[in-house]
């Protein structure tokens, strides 16, 4: 089932905070034989700075984890939202009991066997550990990384260190670090180079707070060797689904769209002669592909590689780094082949959905295309020619005019809030009247749209849907696409716009009502704004002989 767009522009990743100072560059090649470097290192961090470490997943920023203030700078540096969950990174198991009530067995099989490496465990935290680090929660997450510079540092320091991801919030994780200086240069007083990373992607996120223990987060310690050691593990929904409204984010990564170029991604899910197809069957819908090495020749996009398609762990190690060196190419829609979601894949899968905001699409599925754009702007002229194309239209006026016919349910409701005159005397809706009175204020308007949305939406979700499943390329025309949300459901969206003067007379001719009428409906109307800001395509549909290559924009 296509998922799309599931938050508008005000949902984003918060705005960068602009912060200046000089920041010093440290390259500890071998730890064991650069004592004055670590201890330089270690002093900023004892002196309550954050400093950009490596670890063997992704480069992180470290501070103190029990000086709030020290943490306080890593949100900053990152633009980091304050309910996000931070993990703390040790060097010596003894440091947890300074975290932590206890440590059940559980935990202490899982520690034996997998670190220091890539897994994280959250337990039920001290009072010592402040909320900020916890996000707000009455846990904490804890790892022992394996990178010989990040050991050498957390031991010097003498604490804990709390660890996020070294990138600006949102932005792709940095796995080198080149990429940390892009975001990180003149926001921390110090950025050490210990290195490519070796994994690529961040650790395995599991809670023992839980019975029985759930996974947050995957990645290179995977679901099946996890169940190795603790038997039932379970998978939090929210691993490959958006977190639901509400929940709180029990782990770094779940909460928000994360790990995100500037370009939109869409995942492909289906074989490569399938992602091949797509592409040149729809070519609007992308201007850059996301492949397996050795697939970038039969596509006729420029395109980054991540890994081979039967090597996760190939792919893991590139994935980051591609979805970076998608913006240098200047790419705006990106489709992505998606791996495999077995193993290490479903962590792949796990950070590349998030990417997208959960973007998806099946080859075995068509694609849903949300159209909207005020009264005259000539959805149903676009949505005629599409037709034409094999589209099948779903246009929400029609629903709307079906389900406020004689003796319906909704048809009752109106006239209860707009008054019972509003039905003519062979049952039927007054259209006219009806518009005269929901359009005079804000109110009514937002009166009638909670009457009628619900059951437009319902109708059009089940209807475009079932015609995906058939394989099959579907239009939404919906006046109020956006605040109806049936924008989240569509692969793509379209404002349709043509010149207020052109409105007026098309609307004139049309619906034989006045110019004063008009202009009421358009004070009212409040998707335009809205549809300007998120549509993926804006048209022109004016003048009508640039028509035909507009249409070519929506795919």
């Amino acid at each position: 089932m296509p998922l799309l767009r599931l938050t508008l522009l005000t949902d984003l990743m918060p705005q960068e905070t602009k912060i200046e100072m000089e920041t010093k560059f440290y390259k500890i090649t071998d730890a064991e034989n650069q004592q004055k470097e670590i201890d330089e290192i270690a002093a900023l961090l004892k002196s309550g700075e954050a400093v950009a470490i490596p670890t063997e997943t992704v480069y992180g920023i470290a501070a103190d984890c029990f000086n709030e203030n020290a943490v306080a700078k890593i949100f900053e540096a990152k633009g980091r939202p304050s309910d996000n969950p931070l993990i703390v990174h040790i060097s010596d198991i003894e440091q947890i009991y300074t975290l932590v009530k206890e440590v059940p067995e559980k935990a202490l099989r899982l520690m034996e066997k997998y670190w220091p490496g890539p897994l994280t465990v959250i337990l039920p935290k001290k009072d010592s550990v402040p909320d900020k680090v916890s996000g707000g929660l009455s846990t904490v997450a804890v790892r022992m990384p394996s990178h010989p510079a990040a050991k050498a540092i957390i031991d010097a320091a003498g604490v804990p260190l709390a660890a996020p991801s070294a990138n600006i919030s949102g932005f792709p994780s940095p796995t080198s670090v080149t990429y940390v200086k892009d975001d990180m240069n003149g926001r921390l007083p110090a950025i050490v180079d210990g290195g490519d990373c070796d994994i690529g992607i961040e650790s395995t996120v599991i809670t023992l707070a839980e019975n029985p223990p759930v996974l947050l987060r995957p990645g290179a310690v995977t679901l099946e060797q996890l169940r190795e050691v603790l038997g039932n593990v379970s998978v939090h929904s929210a691993v490959l689904n958006p977190l639901e409204n509400g929940k709180e984010a029990a782990s770094p990564g779940m909460k928000y769209k994360h790990y995100s170029p500037t370009a939109d991604l869409t995942v492909f899910k289906g074989s490569k002669d399938e992602f091949v197809e797509f592409i040149k069957k729809y070519p609007s819908f992308t201007d850059h592909a996301m492949c397996f090495e050795g697939e970038e020749k039969d596509i006729p996009l420029p395109c980054v590689t991540f890994g081979k398609e039967n090597d996760p762990f190939s792919q893991a190690k590139r994935l980051f780094d591609a979805l970076r060196e998608l913006d240098g190419m200047g790419a705006k829609k990106v489709l992505v082949r998606s791996p495999s979601e077995e193993g290490v894949g479903l962590g792949i899968c796990n950070r590349l959905y998030r990417a997208a905001g959960f973007s998806s699409i099946s080859s075995r599925e068509g694609i849903i295309i949300g159209i909207t754009g005020g009264s005259g702007s000539g959805k149903s002229e676009i949505c005629s020619r599409m037709r034409e194309k094999g589209c099948v239209i779903i246009d929400a006026d029609e629903i709307a005019k079906g389900i406020t016919k004689k003796g319906s349910s909704v048809l009752g409701k109106l006239a209860d809030a707009f008054g019972h005159d509003i039905i003519n005397e062979d049952g039927e809706l007054n259209r006219r009247l009806l518009a005269s009175r929901a359009f005079r204020d804000f109110e009514s308007k937002r009166l009638i749209d909670s009457i009628t949305h619900p059951e437009i939406v319902e109708i059009c979700k089940k209807t475009a849907l079932e015609e995906t499943n058939k394989g099959k390329c579907v239009i939404i025309d919906a006046p109020l696409l956006f605040t109806s949300g049936l924008y989240s459901i569509c692969n793509k969206t379209v404002k349709v716009y043509a010149p207020e003067n052109i409105r007026i007379e098309r609307l004139l001719a049309r619906d034989g009502i006045t110019r004063e009428e008009i202009l009421l409906r358009f004070s009212k109307q409040t998707e335009e704004e809205k549809a300007s800001e998120a549509a993926d395509v804006i048209i022109n549909n004016y003048p009508p002989y640039k028509l035909e290559e507009e249409i070519s924009k929506i795919i």
